[in-house]
């Protein structure tokens, strides 16, 4: 069932102003979409990812039911918020993996048989990280497009209507951002 932008605006709206059960009617409403993010950014990830999708929706939705100090204000901002933390979630996963392959003595224990953590870190992902973020200081809107498009899976007219600017200029900083962090990952390599 799709659920209307308006219905899930709403229900945030309402979650924001304390409802708990908006909250539970939400979930279900966002839920299929933020697997279908997840999943499109973990497709892309390298083959030694072991976080399953399913994992990466879960941690995502638990730390923005604790992120009670968000003001909602429609359902593309919502996915914009996911798509950050979904980012956030995955960098820091590669990073642990780098501070376990220098020494960590802390084991890991998942929750989930399902969940092994690697050992590998991913060195792709903590450049790409690091580039996203030397190109936010240079130019944000051209970062936030990235991060939209390539880790929250945002089509190009979603990505236009969370930040509020055409599908032209998305477009074209898209592929500017593109080039940029292209030469600024090839130069680091």
């Amino acid at each position: 069932m799709q659920s209307s932008a308006e219905e899930i605006s709403s229900l945030l709206h309402a979650w924001c102003e304390g409802d708990r059960a908006a909250l539970d009617k939400l979930m279900p409403l966002v839920y299929d979409e933020l697997h279908r993010l997840a999943h499109n950014y973990m497709r892309q990830e390298r083959g030694n990812q072991t976080l399953q999708t399913t994992a990466l929706v879960n941690e995502a939705f638990l730390r923005l039911v604790k992120a009670q100090e968000i003001e909602w204000k429609d359902r593309n901002h919502f996915f914009a918020i996911s798509a950050n933390l979904m980012r956030r979630i995955l960098v820091d996963l590669a990073r642990s993996r780098g501070y376990q392959k220098r020494g960590g003595d802390l084991q890991r224990v998942p929750l989930d048989a399902d969940l092994p953590i690697s050992s590998e870190p991913d060195p792709d992902l903590i450049k790409l990280n690091d580039a996203l973020n030397a190109l936010a200081n240079f130019d944000p809107r051209k970062a936030k497009i990235v991060e939209l498009r390539f880790f929250g899976g945002l089509s190009v007219k979603e990505t236009a209507e969370v930040l509020e600017v055409s599908t032209n200029t998305v477009d074209r900083d898209w592929e500017l951002a593109r080039i940029w962090l292209f030469c600024r990952l090839k130069n680091r390599g």
